[in-house]
């Protein structure tokens, strides 16, 4: 298990490109939640490669899911910290991310 320490600087706008694949949470609880959500699941990934040109060309690898990843959340301040603790590679986490969050999202420390 990998634990990835993640920040959202504004989470007003950790919102990816489009509104479908994107947070919609407004609390530290409820970000946490559909980020653990999109790693356990492949409802986001689904969501996302249906709107591919080309749903069957979309690489299966970015399927992979970890049913027992976890995810806290954090208000400081303005900004929310998250922990998420997966086996899925960083690869896909940072996919997941940029659906959810787009470039609202920091990687701020990696631990085992």
């Amino acid at each position: 298990m990998t634990r990835y320490y993640l920040s959202l600087p504004d989470p007003k706008t950790a919102r990816g490109a489009d509104a479908n694949t994107s947070f919609r949470a407004h609390g530290a609880a409820e970000f946490a939640s559909e980020l653990q959500d999109a790693l356990r699941s492949t409802a986001l990934f689904e969501r996302w490669r249906g709107v591919q040109e080309d749903p069957d060309d979309v690489d299966q690898a970015l399927a992979a899911v970890d049913p027992s990843a976890s995810v806290s959340g954090e208000q400081n301040d303005l900004r929310i910290d998250l922990v998420a603790t997966t086996t899925l590679p960083a690869s896909i986490l940072r996919h997941r991310l940029r659906l959810l969050a787009g470039d609202g999202w920091q990687l701020r420390d990696v631990g085992a």
